[in-house]
């Protein structure tokens, strides 16, 4: 079997969210995180890693054009959707393997607009936080 260490480009990167393909997006993050603290005892060095809680999180950058078609499925705003999302790396005209995330249970912390003088298009980023993320989820 041959190795092929061909990288994802952003051309070969899909976003869905809600079911609709975000043809105007330009950008995505997401991460997952988990609190994390050294448990001290007798001694100056740590016995142990004590885990916390698990959160997700991240930020969508679309165009305006999106940010007004989620605006008017949200009833004027994109503070109360709560949406699923599925980023998918890869294309399969170029026999790439396919790789799907999800994202589940977004919901938007902030709706803002802004532009400055020169600017020839208006890019928004969303924050969202979400109830999971499942990587490579097929």
């Amino acid at each position: 079997m041959a190795f092929d260490s061909r990288q994802y480009a952003w051309s070969d990167l899909t976003l869905e969210i809600g079911g609709k393909v975000i043809t105007g997006f330009r950008g995505i993050k997401y991460s997952t995180k988990q609190e994390k603290e050294l448990l001290h005892g007798k001694g100056n060095k740590p016995l142990s890693i004590q885990r916390g809680n698990i959160t997700y999180e991240g930020e969508i950058t679309i165009l305006q054009s999106e940010l007004e078609t989620l605006r008017l499925n949200g009833g004027g705003s994109v503070l109360g959707l709560h949406l699923d999302a599925t980023v998918v790396y890869g294309d399969p005209a170029n026999g790439d393997v396919i790789i799907p995330d999800k994202i589940l249970g977004i919901e938007f912390t902030e709706d803002a607009k802004e532009m400055k003088q020169g600017d020839k298009n208006m890019e928004v980023k969303l924050p969202f936080i979400c109830l999971e993320i499942k990587n490579q989820s097929l």
